[in-house]
């Protein structure tokens, strides 16, 4: 439960926003368990926050859906399950592949521009990885490249709940590049998909990127059970 900033990225604002941002980490990590009963005046100590910024904070991950609400029973980490990604992966292809293809349609130079710029950013992040560790500054970047693929589609809602997904998916994902049960390049994932939005190859860009997302949950699934199961619970 580490409140240090990280490379890359901003300082948090507020006391709301480090703490969000803490207890969102911990969850996605699996620091902070499925289905765990989150204590609102445990975690403050262990946060450094008084109660009322702590329960902000909570709130906001309620928004990402992180964080169930139990009325007056308090607030717990949202369950996890390998049902849960297929579904969180199919809805993903479903609405970013549109999304995609609506953004390469409708982007312009600077959406190209912007583009370029986004995947050199996660580029150099992934160099810096090491391992299979996950790196806060690599999912941060990886967040914007896939948030600026689709930048020039005009429908918010679409982005809106694109944006949910991505962050569900977050938890999964960790397992994946922990884990390798299936061998990739991420990097040239990447890359593949860069070069045709800036193409303008919609039909293409759109099946490396259902591909791409895929890859991922068949990486889950490939986990052993009762590791995967470990790993959920942890």
């Amino acid at each position: 439960m580490n409140n240090t900033a990280v490379e890359g990225l901003p300082e948090p604002k507020t006391l709301v926003e480090s703490a969000y941002r803490s207890l969102r980490r911990d969850i996605i990590e699996g620091n902070l368990a499925p289905d765990e009963k989150l204590r609102v005046e445990h975690l403050k100590d262990n946060y450094g926050v008084g109660a009322g910024t702590l329960r902000e904070a909570l709130s906001l991950l309620i928004a990402d859906a992180l964080v169930v609400s139990q009325g007056q029973r308090g607030f717990r980490v949202a369950p996890v399950s390998l049902a849960d990604f297929e579904d969180i992966a199919q809805t993903r292809v479903m609405l970013e592949c549109e999304a995609l293809r609506q953004s390469i349609a409708m982007g312009d130079d600077a959406w190209e521009a912007d583009l370029v710029a986004a995947f050199h950013r996660l580029a150099k992040a992934e160099e810096k990885r090491i391992g299979s560790e996950i790196r806060e500054e690599w999912e941060e970047r990886n967040r914007i490249f896939h948030e600026v693929l689709i930048a020039a589609c005009p429908s918010r809602w679409l982005k809106h709940f694109l944006s949910i997904l991505y962050h569900q998916a977050e938890r999964y994902r960790r397992l994946s590049l922990y884990l390798q049960p299936i061998p990739r390049d991420i990097h040239v994932e990447h890359e593949a998909l860069l070069h045709a939005a800036i193409n303008r190859e919609a039909d293409k860009a759109a099946a490396i990127l259902s591909e791409h997302i895929l890859l991922t949950f068949r990486s889950v699934q490939a986990i052993p059970a009762e590791q995967l199961n470990a790993k959920l619970q942890a």
